[in-house]
């Protein structure tokens, strides 16, 4: 059979057949975004074969499906996830665990469906549709170079929510699950930053898209590199300091901020942003008190925390930024470079809330309250270790920016603040052993201590 690929023939009987497969499953996956709810129905947004379930062979099929569950706001879309089905009438042993169901009626009755990126044939097939640039239905796939062929796949199982294949130790593809309209910052920023020069992003070798999102993007796999939170956390386990390797870390944050400003357009933060932007914090602290109780001693502390950063904020510039900087969204590499990743921001939030300017103290804030993270996973609690760091990191960063973050600490604070709240709100709701961690910077932040 030709491995050729086309557009199902019958999508509106192809999402009844699955539907009842895809009730049970679907809500089981890391990257489902609306665990808790109720499913109540599916939409079909478009249906590719990008390899033809026809014969006795595996098929690939491509799917964008709407989930419909309650508790939506007005106007709003329902949420649209990708999915990667492999379709074979029998399902070979090595492929057990990835089985999703069988179908019964429908265009496909009679035949196994299962997770397609955990068959090496299928997930090879989706590298070399990324080998030959062009439009397979409405799917475009772009390149900015050639790749070599036939690398071997493997699954990442570290994701939560995306999904991730190694292609032979070369390059690494991100599968967006969770898909909106426009540029996803995971491909928007690292191809500005690959423009301006910048080393310290892996830029991106192919990518898949539909007219309105993006939806993959292959880049090179640093395989002889370790995360910083796995370094953060060897430290801290051998009795070591972390300070030079904090000190680069922030020389290397600001190169991409002064990167990314200068690929991309800046603003000036007026008046009435700042406004917003501190009613925005205060509004979480608000939600975050009602809903985690030990939170309300220190609102008033906090809220003063937020009033300071107005007249701070009122001065300040707007750029993009990486919007979820934490230790894990670092890499060493075997030379003692680091690369920073994962420039997709907050996954929970909209869009084109991700694409927004923002002050560069977020990603400041984020890597702080990182640190701090780390130290709590040392017993007893190494906070002095994570002040340490604390300090060496922006004191790298200053040194390669030209401006110290802690110089204007009014703003500092109330980004760290920020984070902590929806710290204590995560850990309270998925882990609550972790809890002190961000209660114990609600006490320092609130209470004026440094």
């Amino acid at each position: 059979m030709p491995e050729t690929a086309s557009t199902t023939r019958a999508p509106d009987a192809l999402l009844p057949s699955l539907t009842p497969l895809l009730h049970g499953w679907l809500p089981r996956q890391r990257w489902f975004a609306g665990k808790g709810r109720r499913v109540t129905g599916f939409t079909l947004d478009a249906a590719t074969e990008l390899l033809p379930l026809d014969g006795t062979g595996p098929g690939l099929l491509h799917l964008l499906v709407r989930v419909e569950q309650p508790g939506r706001p007005a106007g709003t879309p329902a949420d649209c996830y990708q999915l990667l089905l492999g379709v074979r009438p029998q399902l070979p042993p090595r492929l057990a665990p990835a089985l999703i169901g069988r179908i019964r009626q429908g265009p496909l009755a009679g035949r196994a469906v299962y997770e397609g990126l955990r068959d090496p044939r299928l997930a090879g097939l989706l590298y070399e549709r990324l080998r030959s640039p062009g439009r397979i239905g409405p799917l475009r796939f772009h390149t900015t170079t050639a790749l070599p062929p036939a690398l071997a796949p493997r699954v990442l199982d570290a994701e939560q929510s995306n999904s991730s294949l190694v292609y032979g130790d070369s390059f690494i593809l991100k599968i967006f699950r969770r898909v909106s309209p426009g540029a996803n910052p995971d491909l928007e920023l690292p191809l500005a930053l690959a423009g301006a020069g910048c080393a310290r992003v892996p830029a991106p070798v192919a990518w898949f898209e539909t007219g309105a999102a993006t939806l993959g993007v292959l880049q090179p796999y640093l395989r002889d590199s370790r995360d910083g939170w796995r370094l953060a956390l060897d430290a801290l386990a051998d009795g070591r300091e972390f300070t030079g390797e904090a000190f680069a870390l922030g020389r290397a944050t600001a190169e991409v901020h002064l990167a990314l400003a200068a690929a991309l357009p800046t603003e000036r933060l007026h008046r009435a942003q700042s406004r917003h932007l501190a009613a925005a914090m205060d509004a979480r602290l608000h939600a975050a008190a009602q809903a985690v109780p030990a939170l309300l001693p220190h609102v008033p502390g906090l809220r003063s925390v937020f009033a300071a950063a107005e007249d701070a904020l009122g001065s300040g510039r707007l750029q993009r930024i990486h919007g979820d900087l934490h230790l894990g969204q670092t890499l060493r590499g075997a030379d003692g470079g680091w690369a920073v990743i994962d420039f997709e921001g907050e996954p929970a939030k909209p869009l084109d809330e991700r694409r927004s300017p923002q002050p560069t103290v977020r990603d400041i804030a984020g890597m702080l309250r990182s640190f701090d993270y780390a130290a709590r996973t040392h017993r007893p609690w190494n906070a002095d270790w994570a002040a340490r760091c604390r300090a060496a990191y922006c004191t790298g960063y200053a040194e390669a920016a030209g401006t110290d973050p802690r110089d204007d600490p009014a703003l500092l604070r109330a980004y760290e603040t920020d984070k902590a709240v929806y710290e204590v709100v995560y850990e309270a709701r998925h882990r609550p052993d972790w809890l002190p961690v961000p209660m114990a910077a609600i006490e320092r932040l609130s209470s004026g201590t440094p």
